[in-house]
């Protein structure tokens, strides 16, 4: 409430233009923090109607997805986009810029959950993917962490997040399922700060395999080899990397996001709402913000 006018005061003078020369009003109506979704909302639904502007409600899942059309050049349609972040995990197929659907998602924990709880386990501060990311540069994946055997192209972590917390519990001395094996806390620490570039290497590793595993199934179901990555995970430096890597070898054609447009960012609001702008797709102004909304 203390930022949204200076923010928007803000984005006007770095445009050069004035409030009447937008043409529509968009804004994120769900997924997220119901407290900045009300803001949001009630703040665009006042402007719409001060500006008798037509307002457009953006899902913030599609816009992450739709991010990936900021670029030059952009992904031709249709193409599969693989969203990571820490609420999310889907693998999505865009026939249009308004047409999406999700064709695999987690069943349980999203892959940004599981680096940031693992993050936590390790005792390293919050948002602690970016952290894993940096010490896994500095290290080898040396352990072998289990693979969900999840059919179809559903994802699952809450295995994963299990066994690391046992992996660590037991010091690297047992496997990954046995808690009874569980040493002191001064071991399990000493075992982390000894090993922390390795544990990280080889955690992330098994989470990129994971993702890319079921793109890969994705791609041989559906026939599409355009391939995008979205979402906050998508900033991660190895599972760009990857995606490159076997887009490569696979023949496909990949897109990977400038790191301002993973995270969450107003410009993927903006694009979403200009193409749901041409297909006149408006919202009605007593349209409800939610939390929890799928697509």
């Amino acid at each position: 409430m203390e930022n949204i006018v200076p923010v928007v005061d803000a984005a006007m003078k770095k445009s050069g233009l004035d409030l009447r020369d937008i043409d529509a009003i968009a804004f994120t109506q769900a997924p997220g923090l119901i407290g900045a979704l009300l803001v949001g909302g009630q703040f665009a639904k006042s402007l719409a109607l001060a500006l008798n502007k037509p307002l457009i409600a953006v899902h913030h899942m599609q816009a992450h997805v739709l991010a990936n059309l900021l670029q030059d050049p952009a992904p031709a349609f249709p193409f599969l986009c693989l969203t990571v972040s820490g609420g999310h995990t889907q693998i999505v197929l865009c026939a249009s810029a308004t047409s999406i659907k999700v064709i695999g998602e987690t069943i349980d924990d999203a892959a940004g959950e599981a680096f940031d709880k693992t993050a936590k386990l390790l005792g390293l501060p919050y948002p602690g993917g970016p952290l894993i990311d940096k010490y896994a540069q500095l290290g080898k994946a040396i352990y072998k962490f289990p693979e969900p055997k999840i059919e179809g192209l559903n994802f699952s972590f809450s295995g994963l997040k299990t066994s690391i917390l046992y992996f660590l519990n037991n010091a690297g001395t047992a496997n990954v399922y046995k808690k009874e094996l569980a040493v002191n806390a001064e071991e399990r620490k000493r075992f982390i700060d000894e090993n922390l570039n390795n544990i990280c290497a080889s955690v992330q590793d098994r989470i990129i395999s994971i993702l890319i595993n079921k793109l890969k199934k994705a791609v041989i179901q559906t026939g599409i080899t355009n391939v995008c990555i979205a979402g906050g995970v998508s900033a991660n430096s190895a599972l760009r990397k990857k995606l490159t890597e076997t887009g490569t070898a696979l023949g496909w054609k990949t897109f990977i996001p400038a790191f301002e447009y993973c995270t969450d960012n107003a410009a993927m609001i903006a694009v979403t709402g200009y193409h749901k702008y041409l297909a006149k797709e408006f919202a009605v102004i007593d349209i409800a913000q939610t939390a929890n909304s799928s697509f």
